[in-house]
């Protein structure tokens, strides 16, 4: 294999803006070439609220890529969260006219382009539509059914939808930094780029939980049988459980956030009562002792509310039974001491954490923490478009289990209806 083009992913959350410039290597792995991380002011529960300051954190990272990388960045492949996106599974029918014709791609993109056509809420528009599995003539179960033959077709589909005005701002503001999002990835769900840079293809067979905890939210994907089940967006995640420390301790937060990452724990009874951190006082004032035991009562009791919602939607999805492989835990929250006994003591099931660096070439030590799992999915995702679009021959796959959409790109009303948004209105740089 040649190596490939350059692909950038940013990843826009709620406590840090993350650009990484990467390429695929001879060997098939991802090389990442350089890394530019800021501070996130804009952006609250994975939301842009404001557009100036996300503007300016995403500047900084992307000019520091650049830096690193010796590459100037114009293309950037981005990730969409918040507590906005929901997901839902719907059945599609099509009569077809003969039952002599054997089924074809054309058949299959108008069930797909029938599902885009669903009514949903105001404001709200469908960003992916899955297939998960195909019925003809009520015989069930059909991966794909390209060349079959029958009158009926319906299939079972997984629609994740989300609120426009959200994916607006996320345009807004990566035009207003001077860079344009590829119109053949559009907007990628994080939990589906965390997925693909933490989980196997075996787990996703299995049956696995991905629980990316992130600043503003927790973001989870269910997969079984190779084919995403279930979505889902908490909005908790690290920065709520900073806020407690900063009230139960009465302390500021710069030092709540450095008291989490070096002595919290999601589990209290692995502390001793003994185990003191002295805090400076502000301004001349005495010290303050802080027992390492309560500081970790405090993290557990909002570890496991998150966790708690977690298995609600696990049990919710239908598929609690069916997830062999268990729960997989990335992201800046998957940092934290023990917090994998704590989700096994409260869901029962088996849990890991999840690295990005199962893909990745050797020297890219800086990105290989869980924190970094949605932006090395978004290089992994741009990647992946740019291989189809190019129609470059690389390593043998497994043949797709279920037949998608023929055009690649397909998004349906959701990118239609940005992509006419910035076409009239001219964005001021």
């Amino acid at each position: 294999m040649e190596p490939s083009e350059i692909v950038v992913g940013l990843d826009i959350g709620t406590t840090k803006i993350v650009a990484i410039v990467g390429r695929r290597n001879e060997f098939g792995k991802i090389e990442i070439l350089g890394m530019g991380k800021s501070e996130s002011y804009g952006v609250a529960r994975g939301v842009v609220q404001n557009i100036d300051k996300t503007v300016e954190a995403i500047k900084v990272a992307v000019a520091e890529a650049e830096t690193k990388s010796g590459v100037e960045i114009k293309i950037v492949n981005v990730g969409i969260a918040g507590q906005h996106i929901k997901s839902n599974q719907h059945r599609g029918i099509k009569t077809r006219a003969s039952a002599e014709d054997e089924i074809s791609q054309n058949d299959i993109d108008a069930l797909i382009d029938d599902m885009f056509k669903l009514v949903m809420q105001p404001g709200e528009e469908i960003i992916h539509v899955v297939p998960q599995e195909y019925i003809i003539d009520n015989e069930s179960g059909i991966k794909n059914p390209i060349g079959m033959a029958g009158i009926r077709l319906e299939a079972n589909f997984h629609i994740i939808t989300g609120q426009i005005a959200a994916a607006r701002n996320i345009y807004k503001c990566v035009q207003k930094a001077g860079l344009e999002i590829p119109d053949k990835t559009g907007l990628t769900l994080e939990p589906l780029a965390s997925s693909d840079a933490v989980l196997s293809d075996e787990e996703k067979e299995a049956g696995v939980v991905l629980v990316d905890i992130g600043g503003g939210t927790t973001d989870i994907a269910i997969f079984q049988d190779g084919i995403i089940r279930h979505t889902a967006v908490i909005p908790f995640g690290g920065n709520i459980i900073t806020e407690d420390i900063k009230e139960g301790c009465t302390i500021i937060k710069g030092q709540a956030e450095l008291l989490k990452i070096k002595f919290g724990s999601a589990l209290a009874s692995e502390n001793q009562e003994n185990e003191i951190v002295s805090i400076p006082g502000l301004r001349g004032r005495p010290h303050k002792e802080i027992s390492v035991k309560n500081l970790s009562a405090i993290i557990q009791a909002r570890m496991e509310e998150i966790i708690e919602h977690v298995y609600y939607e696990i049990k919710n999805s239908g598929y609690e039974k069916k997830l062999i492989a268990g729960i997989v835990v990335t992201g800046g929250g998957a940092m934290l001491k023990h917090v994998t006994q704590l989700v096994e003591y409260i869901t029962g099931m088996d849990t890991r954490i999840g690295y990005p660096n199962e893909h990745l070439a050797k020297g890219s030590e800086a990105v290989t923490s869980p924190m970094f799992a949605t932006s090395v999915g978004l290089v992994m995702k741009g990647l992946e478009a740019l291989d189809k679009q190019n129609k470059k021959v690389g390593p043998k796959k497994e043949p797709e289990k279920i037949s998608n959409h023929s055009q690649e790109g397909k998004r349906g009303g959701f990118f239609e209806k940005l992509k006419g948004f910035f076409d009239d209105e001219s964005v001021q740089q």
